[in-house]
């Protein structure tokens, strides 16, 4: 199957200044993005600290992004929830606005089970004409959405594609046994990896720095021209591996900072990285030739 948001989607931080959004900062990366040939947008995805942004912040990144983009680039807004009736809210709103898609994660902490995963995404589609890309990470929600949950979803129309983010390879076989919804890695390290099993590209964290080149591995990739695709996966893993050694998005901010690209500043309780990662990043920047 093809699909419109085949490629690279960068999972937008969201840059603060004195504990608020800075618009600037997010205007500039949102300009970078494009320019650098990113094939979409995902803003207020956990890379933007969505746990965090009150209702009114949530909507005015939406907005914000959808409005910087200008139908350049798909908008996929992060609309998730663990309270379904929360979780419509964001995707009403994201659908007024205009947003390619909604991001929508498993609901958390409350760990339904696979009928509520179900019942939870048929109400939101039932109830909201924004098509859905589902979400699914185990290690932030506490359960995995199985392949026969998620083979069940795509008979939905509605249900476009899936963020798949349980680290697995034999998972993404199992849904692409399944079914024929799009998959889109969840995991960078795993991005060539999952498109050499039929993922059709990647929701990246590391593309906040390189989005031309994470959307050149996934189109070579997508070529089936493995060879070259790998180049770049190797060029960036240690990079990849060093931004998610003291969390995310405190490691990819902390790139940024270096590169002179944003301020750092995380809200809490995401903190800043401790001293090795901060180290490991810089090295793994000056690796890459990103930083001199």
């Amino acid at each position: 199957m093809t699909t419109p948001l085949q490629g690279a989607f960068t999972a937008i931080i969201t840059p603060f200044k004195d504990g608020r959004v800075d618009d600037a900062r997010l205007t500039a990366q949102i300009e970078f993005q494009i320019q650098s040939g990113i094939n979409g947008l995902v803003p207020v995805g956990t890379t933007g600290e969505s746990p965090t942004l009150d209702f009114d912040e949530h909507f005015h990144v939406i907005e914000h992004t959808i409005k910087t983009a200008g139908g350049r680039v798909p908008v996929i807004a992060g609309v998730g929830g663990n309270a379904t009736a929360e979780a419509l809210k964001l995707h009403k709103f994201a659908h007024s606005v205009g947003a390619t898609a909604g991001l929508s994660v498993n609901p958390y902490y409350n760990k339904p089970n696979q009928e509520g995963l179900y019942q939870h995404f048929m109400h939101l589609s039932d109830n909201c004409p924004l098509p859905i890309v589902l979400y699914n990470i185990p290690g932030r929600c506490g359960i995995n959405m199985t392949p026969a949950t998620v083979a069940r979803l795509a008979k939905n129309a509605n249900v476009i594609a899936i963020k798949e983010a349980a680290g697995s390879c034999d998972q993404v076989s199992e849904i692409k046994l399944a079914c024929d919804l799009p998959i889109l890695s969840g995991d960078d390290s795993l991005t060539l990896p999952f498109m050499s099993v039929g993922a059709v590209g990647v929701v990246s964290v590391v593309s906040n720095l390189v989005p031309g080149e994470i959307a050149k591995l996934c189109r070579l990739a997508f070529e089936q021209n493995f060879a070259d695709a790998r180049v770049i996966h190797y060029r960036f893993f240690e990079l990849i591996k060093s931004i998610f050694l003291d969390g995310n998005p405190g490691g990819v901010k902390h790139a940024m900072k270096l590169l002179e690209r944003d301020s750092g500043e995380v809200r809490l309780p995401v903190a800043a990285v401790n001293e090795l990662a901060a180290r490991q990043i810089e090295q793994a920047l000056r690796q890459t030739g990103l930083l001199k």
